[in-house]
C-alpha cells in the first residue's frame, strides 16, 4: 500500500515498515526522513499523505502538508485555540471552525484562497478512522489475544482493507488478520474488491497462527 503513494519505491516502502518495526511508532513526519532511502525531494512528495496518530504534533495526523503548518497554526489562532487545546477539544474546535471565513482570512494574510480551503477542510475534517464507526462484529469473549487462537476456530470478523493480494479483517486483536485471496471462497476470485467491502461482517475460521510474529491467517474456504 505504502508504494503506491507519490514519492515512496517498493524499496522505501519496505524500509519505512522495517524502520517502524524496529523503533516503534513515527513520532512526527520529520522522524520519516531517518528511513533509508527518503530524501528531502521525496519527503516533500509523500508527507501529506502519512500520517501520524498520536505524535508529537496534531497537525501530523492531518493530509495538511508541513509546508502550510503555519497556515493551520493561525487558523487555530484565529478561533482562539493553540494546538494542544484543540486536541483536547476536538469537536468544540471544529464547531468554532465551521463559522470561521476561510475566505476573508486567504486575503487578509495574501495567502493562496485554495492553500487556505485545503488546510482549513482538514482541520474541520474529523480524524477518527471512519471504519470505528461500522458495525462491530459478534466476537467471542473468550478471545482475548492470539494465545486464544487455534486451527479450525469459527468467528466473525470485520473487514479492514482490502487490497490486490486478499484482505485484513478486525477478528478482534491488536493487528488485523490477512483473508488472502486464494482463501476467500471455494471458487477462483481474481479481484478481492468484488466479493469484500470495507465494513462488511464476515464469518470466517482460523487457518494458521504464527505467535512468535503475531500473525493470523484465515480462510472461508468450506463454509
Amino acid at each position: 500500500l505504502l508504494s503506491h503513494i507519490s514519492g515512496i519505491k517498493k524499496t522505501v516502502a519496505k524500509n519505512i515498515v522495517d524502520y517502524r518495526k524496529e523503533n516503534g511508532n513515527f513520532k512526527n513526519r520529520q522522524e520519516i526522513l531517518k528511513v533509508k532511502g527518503v530524501g528531502a525531494k521525496s519527503y516533500e512528495q509523500m508527507a501529506g499523505f502519512l500520517v501520524i496518530p498520536d505524535g508529537d504534533n496534531i497537525l501530523d495526523n492531518t493530509v495538511i502538508h508541513p509546508e502550510s503548518y503555519h497556515i493551520g497554526e493561525e487558523i487555530l489562532q484565529e478561533i482562539g485555540f493553540d494546538l494542544e487545546k484543540y486536541d483536547k477539544e476536538l469537536d468544540v474546535a471544529r464547531e468554532k471552525l465551521k463559522s470561521f471565513k476561510y475566505r476573508e482570512f486567504s486575503e487578509k494574510k495574501s495567502y493562496g484562497l485554495e492553500t487556505v480551503k485545503d488546510v482549513y477542510e482538514a482541520l474541520l475534517k474529523d480524524r477518527r478512522d471512519p471504519r470505528d464507526d461500522f458495525e462491530k462484529p459478534l466476537l467471542k469473549s473468550d478471545i482475548l489475544n492470539i494465545d486464544n487462537l487455534f486451527v479450525g476456530l469459527e468467528l466473525e470478523g470485520t473487514v479492514r482493507n482490502v487490497v490486490k493480494f486478499g484482505a485484513f479483517i478486525d477478528i478482534g486483536l491488536k493487528n488485523d488478520a490477512l483473508l488472502h485471496i486464494s482463501e476467500i471462497s471455494d471458487k477462483f476470485v481474481d479481484d478481492p474488491s468484488k466479493v469484500l467491502a470495507v465494513g462488511q461482517i464476515i464469518k470466517v475460521k482460523i487457518k494458521d497462527v504464527d505467535k512468535e510474529r503475531g500473525r493470523v491467517g484465515l480462510t472461508r474456504k468450506g463454509s
